[in-house]
C-alpha cells in the first residue's frame, strides 16, 4: 500500500512525521510520502496517485476537498481522517475494498488513538463480501451486487460459494476470521479454476484470483528450509495461506540455486527466472535499489522487480523487500 499523509498545522505535521517513521517499518506499507499545506492541490494528487490518503486535519476541510473526486467504492482510495492531537483515526472512505478500515485499525494503536469505523457489517461483527475479496486479493466482477450480499450477510442469510476445487486459502481465512459470515460450499467442474462464485436468491458475484507472485532473492548456498522461513513469515504478516500464492519469481542469475529450486518443487509452485536484460530495463519508483546487487549483477534488485515483472503489466507491490537472514522476500499482485 502506498500512502500519502497530508497535514495542515505544525502539530499535524509533527504527528505525520511520527506516523511515517512507524509505518516505514511495516513491510506491507510500500512507501509513505508527506505533504504539508496547500490541501486542495495535494489531496487531489494523493487521491489519484496513492492507495491510501491520511488527512491530518478537520473533517470539513477533508470532505470538501475530496468531494469532486469521489466516484466508486471499486476505484476510490482508502481515506482516513486524524485530528491534530491524534485522538481519533476515522475510516472515511473505501472502508472495505480500499482497505480504510484495516488501515485504521493498524494506525490507531501506533499513535495511541481510538479507531472509528462506521460500516454496518463491521459494527455488527459481520464479514463483508468486499472485505473478503480485499483481504484475499480477489477482484469483484460486479461491484453493484456488493450491497445486496452485505445486506444478506447482516441478516444472517447463508451465502453459497461455488468452486472448481477446494480453495484452502478461502476456508482457512473464513475459519480464522473473527467476523461472521454464514457460508456453504458447492463444487462444479464448470466453474473456472481461478474463480469463486458467490450466489444467493438469483444474485451472483464472481470473485477472481489476481495473480500473486512471491519474489525471492538469496545469498549463494541458502538451503530450501532457510528460504522457506522467510517465505512463511512474509505470508503470515499478510495473513495469507500458502495456497493463495500463484507463482514464485527470481532473477536469471538464481536459476541454478539448489535451495530455491527445491523450495519451488516442495511447494509445488512454478518459478519464473526473469532475464537480466528485462531486469536492467525495468523501472519503478516503488522498488528499493541496492548498490551491492548492482555491482555484482548489473541490476538494482532481485525480489521486487522479479515479482512485479512476473505478476504482469500494472502489477503492484503488496509486500516490500524484507530481509530474513540472507534471504529477501517481496510480493506483487496483478492488476
Amino acid at each position: 500500500m502506498k500512502i500519502a499523509i497530508v497535514s495542515v498545522s505544525e502539530k499535524g505535521r509533527n504527528l505525520a512525521l511520527q506516523l511515517k517513521e512507524k509505518l516505514d517499518l511495516d513491510s506491507t506499507i510500500i512507501k509513505v510520502d508527506l505533504f504539508h499545506k496547500n490541501v486542495k492541490k495535494y489531496l487531489k494528487i494523493a487521491f489519484y496517485e496513492y492507495d491510501a490518503v491520511i488527512a491530518v486535519m478537520a473533517s470539513g476541510i477533508l470532505i470538501r476537498s475530496i468531494a469532486p473526486y469521489v466516484e466508486s467504492k471499486a476505484t476510490d482510495p482508502a481515506v482516513l481522517n486524524i485530528d491534530d492531537n491524534g485522538n481519533f483515526v476515522i475510516s472515511t472512505l473505501s472502508g472495505h475494498l480500499g482497505g480504510a478500515n484495516k488501515l485504521t485499525n493498524k494506525i490507531a494503536p501506533l499513535i495511541g488513538a481510538i479507531p472509528v469505523i462506521t460500516t454496518s457489517s463491521d459494527v455488527n461483527n459481520k464479514l463483508g463480501i468486499d472485505v473478503l475479496a480485499s483481504d484475499l486479493y480477489l477482484s469483484i466482477d460486479n461491484t453493484k451486487e456488493i450491497l445486496f450480499f452485505n445486506k444478506a450477510i447482516l441478516e444472517g442469510r447463508k451465502i453459497t460459494f461455488t468452486l472448481n476445487s477446494d480453495k484452502i486459502y478461502l476456508k482457512d481465512y473464513l475459519e480464522n476470521n473473527t467476523l461472521e459470515m454464514d457460508v456453504s460450499f458447492s463444487y462444479s467442474n464448470d466453474a473456472n479454476e481461478e474463480e469463486i462464485i458467490a450466489s444467493l436468491d438469483g444474485h451472483e458475484i464472481v470473485l477472481r484470483q489476481r495473480k500473486l507472485v512471491v519474489g525471492i532473492g538469496c545469498k549463494r548456498g541458502k538451503s530450501s528450509s532457510e528460504i522457506y522461513e522467510g517465505y512463511k513469515k512474509s505470508l503470515e504478516e499478510l495473513n495469507l495461506d500458502e495456497s493463495r500464492v500463484n507463482m514464485l519469481a527470481s532473477a536469471e542469475v538464481k536459476k541454478d540455486e539448489e535451495g530455491l529450486l527445491e523450495l519451488a518443487k516442495s511447494l509445488n509452485k512454478p518459478i519464473n527466472f526473469v532475464d537480466l536484460d528485462r531486469l536492467k530495463l525495468f523501472e519503478s519508483k516503488d522498488i528499493q535499489k541496492s548498490e551491492f546487487v548492482k555491482s555484482k549483477f548489473g541490476i538494482y534488485g532481485v525480489c521486487e522487480p522479479s515479482a512485479l515483472i512476473t505478476a504482469g503489466f500494472d502489477s503492484k507491490l503488496i509486500y516490500k523487500k524484507t530481509s530474513y537472514n540472507g534471504v529477501t522476500i517481496s510480493m506483487a499482485i496483478s492488476e
